[in-house]
C-alpha cells in the first residue's frame, strides 16, 4: 500500500503525523509529507483511519 499528501490540501492540522508519526511528517513547505515509499503492512489500518479523519481529505491511499 502507499500513501500521499496532497500538499495543495493539507492545512498542516498535524493529525496524520500525530497518528501515524512513523509515516508521516511535516515538511519544510509547512504541510505533512510521506516518510517511507511503501506503507508498512503493520501501520496499513492506522493509515487508512488517517485518511478518513483527515480534516481537509489530502490523504490519497492506493493499494
Amino acid at each position: 500500500m502507499k500513501t500521499r499528501v496532497d500538499p495543495d490540501t493539507c492545512t498542516s492540522c498535524e493529525d496524520c503525523c500525530q497518528q501515524v508519526p512513523d509515516v508521516f511528517e511535516m515538511g519544510d513547505a509547512g504541510c505533512a509529507v510521506v516518510k517511507v515509499a511503501q506503507v508498512p503492512a503493520a501501520l496499513e489500518a492506522a493509515v487508512r483511519e488517517a485518511a478518513k479523519s483527515c480534516p481537509a481529505s489530502a490523504i490519497e491511499v492506493t493499494e
